[in-house]
């Protein structure tokens, strides 16, 4: 359904993932504002494309491989006040990583709320399905089309749910990335994490103090009355409208 923030409006309709409280949370939690040229992976509705403009003033690349999502997204940059600073590109983004290699522009900020789900029970629509399911995009090619795309003191910024961790951890300990900071996201604080923002930055030769340090955090997104925290309210006051 259409949702509109404070400097946008979102039209989802025919896009396998809506505007959810979790894409909200990774496009204000990013580290991007002083990024000039941002990466959206698996871009959607172009959520997290246009949070990245509000927060920077960078070029941005929306990557979709749905026709019908990419088109939605192509709509909602137009009808934004920065469509000048969008390229939407409709395909994989393995072969995005794979096209000319030699004189490729590295991206110093990529961000994605990639698939996740990896077999099991899926949904009859089959652009959610498509979406939360890594059938098209496993962790192994998004890690390898980062580490292809980032620029080499770039940062990426992806969420996950719990259940996915420990895969993409695996996957990433055999890539060139390594994880620096991770945020892990709780409804309440009556309840464990349930997902966790985090960055990705390639791999340098360590020095004794910095050896597989993770700035780590904790998150909670409402009180125990169902309102959302103080915290939460700091994080999307630039967006939500009421707030």
């Amino acid at each position: 359904m259409p949702f509109t923030f404070k400097q946008f409006h979102i039209d989802d309709h025919n896009c396998g993932m809506p505007v959810s409280t979790d894409a909200v949370i990774l496009g204000a939690w990013a580290p991007l504002t002083q990024a000039k040229n941002i990466l959206d992976i698996g871009a959607g509705s172009g959520l997290l494309s246009l949070m990245a403009a509000q927060r920077s003033e960078g070029i941005i690349t929306a990557i979709e491989l749905d026709e019908t999502a990419a088109s939605a997204c192509e709509r909602n940059f137009q009808a934004s006040k920065w469509d000048k600073r969008f390229t939407i590109e409709q395909c994989a983004i393995q072969d995005f990583a794979l096209q000319g290699l030699d004189t490729q522009v590295k991206f110093d900020h990529i961000i994605c709320n990639p698939p996740y789900f990896k077999g099991g029970t899926q949904s009859k629509n089959q652009l959610r399905a498509k979406a939360r399911h890594t059938d098209s995009l496993d962790f192994s090619c998004l890690i390898k089309a980062i580490t292809r795309l980032l620029a080499a003191d770039g940062t990426a910024s992806l969420i996950l749910p719990s259940q996915s961790m420990p895969k993409f951890q695996q996957e990433l300990a055999c890539s060139e990335l390594v994880m620096t900071r991770v945020m892990d996201i709780a409804d309440s604080a009556a309840k464990k994490p349930h997902r966790h923002v985090f960055n990705l930055a390639h791999r340098q030769a360590p020095s004794p103090e910095q050896s597989n340090r993770v700035d780590s955090s904790h998150f909670c997104i409402k009180e125990s009355d169902g309102s959302y925290t103080q915290e939460m309210i700091a994080l999307i006051t630039g967006f939500y409208l009421k707030y």
